[in-house]
């Protein structure tokens, strides 16, 4: 009994290295056992097919990493942002404004980033505009060369322009029809924008230089008249309706802000 028990053991062990040949002789992955049936024999180290994906892992949809998350694809760490404009043009007013100050030349800061400054609205649309004379305005412009920035002379014969922070910068030196004065930028304040200190236009400068551009061309009293609410008790009203106030648009602006209580009617008026 024992020899045929012994005989019987040895033919198991025997079995054992046959079963595993016929398994390393496959070239597929091995069928999984069913339900139930215990672990498969494991591949010897250093022998066998690779290692194969399971079929259910190739068929599982990955989400790209730049879509994770509850944020998905425009959250707060996606690289595409909408881009704050208004930042954009105030940084470029700054560094604008810081070079023309180390150099020494006076200027005063115009258009929408000085109404701002005279605490008008944040919300930018254009660009940065800047005065300077008229004398200094190759002098402004070589400055900005060192600076590594471009500058462009356009058609017209009143301004240069360059590109700061990717926004458009206007040197002006001709305002509303009439060369920048050195009465014009004595006049200016020092206010900071957005903690940089230089000069502003005054808001009567700044108002007067808005309503003499109004022609029968461009006449956009809705862009101008937040404007004029936002700086109204600053300026010198009687000096715009003196100074310009009587062409057709301009006088046809100030009489809409005396209706809509903006501003008081003149009292010498016939």
């Amino acid at each position: 009994m024992t020899h045929n028990r012994e005989e019987t053991a040895s033919a198991r062990r025997q079995d054992v290295p046959e079963v595993t040949e016929l398994r390393l002789a496959t070239d597929g992955p091995q069928p999984r056992p069913p339900d139930g049936a215990g672990t498969p024999p494991q591949t010897p180290r250093g022998q066998g097919t690779p290692a194969q994906t399971p079929p259910e892992e190739e068929t599982r949809p990955r989400t790209p990493p730049a879509h994770r998350g509850p944020e998905g694809p425009h959250g707060s760490d996606a690289p595409d942002l909408p881009h704050d404009r208004s930042q954009a043009i105030l940084e470029a007013a700054k560094q604008i404004g810081a070079l023309l100050k180390r150099a020494g030349h006076p200027f005063a800061l115009a258009g929408s980033v000085a109404v701002y400054a005279h605490g008008g609205s944040r919300y930018l649309q254009h660009d940065a505009d800047f005065c300077v004379l008229p004398d200094d305005a190759d002098a402004v412009a070589a400055t900005l060369r060192e600076a590594g920035l471009a500058v462009r002379t356009p058609p017209e014969d009143w301004l240069l322009k360059t590109t700061c922070h990717g926004q458009n910068v206007d040197i002006i030196f001709a305002l509303a029809h009439e060369p920048v004065t050195r009465d014009m930028l004595d006049r200016a304040h020092v206010l900071p924008v957005d903690s940089v200190l230089m000069p502003v236009l005054c808001p009567t400068d700044l108002i007067r230089s808005l309503i003499s551009a109004f022609s029968e061309h461009y006449c956009d009293f809705g862009a101008v008249l937040p404007v004029a609410r936002a700086v109204r008790e600053k300026v010198d009203w009687d000096v715009v309706r003196d100074t310009g106030g009587e062409q057709p648009m301009a006088a046809a602006f100030l009489f809409l802000l005396e209706r809509l209580n903006v501003i008081e009617p003149r009292e010498d008026r016939p």
